[in-house]
C-alpha cells in the first residue's frame, strides 16, 4: 500500500464512523467520530500480534511517513484555526483575566508537574529518561481539547460563563503549549539551557505569533467582507491558513499562536460584519467539518503508527500511571490560578472539578507526541500519550456531561 491509499482508507473509515455514531450511536459527532477511531486503531494494535500481511504493509509504509511534517506544518493548523473560528470573542472578552491566567500560567504549572512527577516515575522504575525530555512530554500532554468536551456540556446546560471559561482556556492553552513544546524541543535540540534564552525564545514566539495573528485576522476579514460567495470565502480561508502559518514558520514566530488569534479575529469580525447569514452559515459548517475529519485521522494515523512501535510492558505501566500524574497536574493547575483569582473573578460551584475533569486530551496531543524525533524517547512518549488520550477521552469525555449536571444540582 502506498499513501495515497492509506489517505483513502483513512477518509473512507472517517466516514463510515460519522455514518455510524449517527445512525446507531448517537453521541455528539465529534466526541462520537474520535472514540470510534481510537477504538479502530486500539483494533489495529490488537490485530498486530497475528502477523497479518495487509497491516505489516500499512506499518512499513507508515514508519515512512514524516509526521513532523505532516502534523506541524499542515495538519495544526487547520486544527487550531478551526477550533478558534466559532467562538464568541464579544462573550469571551468578558472572562479574559480567567482564560489569560489559566491558559497561560496553568498551562505552564501543569507541563513542569507532569515533567517533573514522570521523570521520578521513570527513575522509581529504573528506566531512566533524562528530565529535559520528560519536560518536553509535559508539554505534549498539557493542552486540553475543546472540541468534543464542549459539545457535552451544552447539552449539561452548564453556566454560559463556565462553558466560556473552558472554551477559552482550551482554545489558548492549545497555541501556549505548543509554544512550549517548540521552544523546549529547540533546547533539547541545542544540547544547551538556559532561562534567559529559554525565556526570550518563548516570548519571540508567543508575542509575535499574537501580533502576526491578529494582522492575518483583520487581513481575512477585510478579503471576506469584499466578497459575496462562500466559494470564494472558504477559498480565502484555507489560503490564509495555509500560506500564513507557512510563513510563521520562516519568520521564526509561533504560527499554531497566530492561527488561533487568526481564527478569532476572523471568525468574529466577519460573522457581525462582514458576511451575511447564508455565506456565514457555509463558512462555519466547513470548518467544523475539517476539524472532525482532521481529528478522525489523527487519530487513526496514530492507530498506524502503533503497528511499528515496540511496546515494552514497563512503558505501558508508566503510561497508566501516567494518566495520575496528567489528572493530579490538571488539579493543580486550575486550583491554583482559581485560587489566586477568587477575589476578583467570579467562579462557579465546583468550577475547579468540572475544569479539571473536562480537561480532555485529544487531537494535539497525538500530533505532538508523533511529531518527535526519535532521540527524543518518541516511541515511549507516543505510547503514553496514546494510553493517556484513551482514558481521557473514554472515561473522562463520556462521564463529564453526567458529572456535570450531578454537580449543579447540587446546592
Amino acid at each position: 500500500m502506498n499513501l495515497e491509499d492509506i489517505l483513502a482508507v483513512m477518509l473512507v473509515m472517517a466516514a463510515l464512523f460519522a455514518y455510524i455514531n449517527h445512525r446507531l450511536i448517537k453521541w455528539p459527532p465529534a466526541i462520537g467520530i474520535m472514540i470510534l477511531s481510537l477504538g479502530f486503531s486500539m483494533l489495529l494494535v490488537f490485530l498486530r500480534g497475528f502477523n497479518i500481511t495487509w497491516l505489516n504493509r500499512i506499518g512499513t509504509m507508515a514508519a515512512d511517513i514524516d509526521f513532523r511534517s505532516l502534523l506541524m506544518n499542515f495538519l495544526l493548523s487547520f486544527l487550531l484555526f478551526a477550533g478558534a473560528v466559532h467562538v464568541d470573542g464579544q462573550k469571551l472578552k468578558k472572562e479574559r483575566l480567567p482564560v489569560t491566567v489559566l491558559a497561560l500560567f496553568g498551562t505552564v504549572i501543569s507541563a513542569i508537574l507532569v515533567g517533573v512527577l514522570t521523570w521520578l516515575l521513570f527513575s522509581w522504575a529504573s528506566y531512566p529518561v533524562p528530565l529535559i525530555y520528560c519536560l518536553i512530554f509535559g508539554t505534549v500532554i498539557s493542552p486540553t481539547d475543546p472540541v468534543a468536551v464542549l459539545s457535552i456540556l451544552r447539552e449539561a446546560r452548564i453556566p454560559v460563563s463556565l462553558e466560556l471559561k473552558i472554551a477559552g482556556e482550551s482554545l489558548f492553552n492549545d497555541g501556549v503549549g505548543v509554544v512550549l513544546f517548540v521552544t523546549m524541543t529547540e533546547a533539547a535540540r541545542s544540547g544547551t539551557f538556559s532561562w534567559g534564552n529559554f525565556s526570550l525564545l518563548f516570548l519571540q514566539e508567543a508575542v509575535g505569533g499574537m501580533a502576526y495573528g491578529a494582522l492575518l485576522g483583520y487581513l481575512g476579514f477585510v478579503l471576506l467582507r469584499s466578497v459575496n460567495d462562500y466559494k470564494v470565502e472558504v477559498l480565502l480561508t484555507l489560503a490564509l491558513v495555509a500560506g500564513g502559518y507557512g510563513l510563521a514558520s520562516h519568520l521564526h514566530i509561533s504560527g499554531p499562536l497566530a492561527m488561533v488569534v487568526a481564527g478569532l479575529i476572523t471568525g468574529n469580525k466577519s460573522r457581525r460584519e462582514g458576511l451575511s447569514e447564508a455565506s456565514w452559515d457555509y463558512l462555519g459548517k466547513f470548518w467544523e467539518l475539517i476539524d472532525e475529519i482532521l481529528n478522525a485521522i489523527l487519530f487513526l494515523l496514530v492507530g498506524f503508527e502503533m503497528l511499528v512501535l515496540k511496546i515494552e510492558p514497563v512503558v505501558l505501566l508508566i503510561g497508566l500511571a501516567g494518566i495520575v500524574i496528567m489528572l493530579l497536574s490538571r488539579w493543580v493547575s486550575v486550583a491554583v490560578p482559581v485560587a489566586l483569582l477568587r477575589r476578583k473573578v467570579r467562579f462557579e460551584r465546583h468550577a475547579v472539578s468540572i475544569l479539571t475533569w473536562g480537561g480532555l486530551k485529544g487531537g494535539l496531543s497525538i500530533a505532538l507526541a508523533l511529531s518527535l524525533s526519535t532521540g527524543m524517547y518518541r516511541e515511549v512518549f507516543v505510547v503514553m500519550t496514546y494510553i493517556i488520550v484513551v482514558f481521557s477521552i473514554l472515561v473522562q469525555g463520556l462521564s463529564i456531561g453526567p458529572l456535570t449536571r450531578r454537580l449543579l444540582k447540587r446546592h
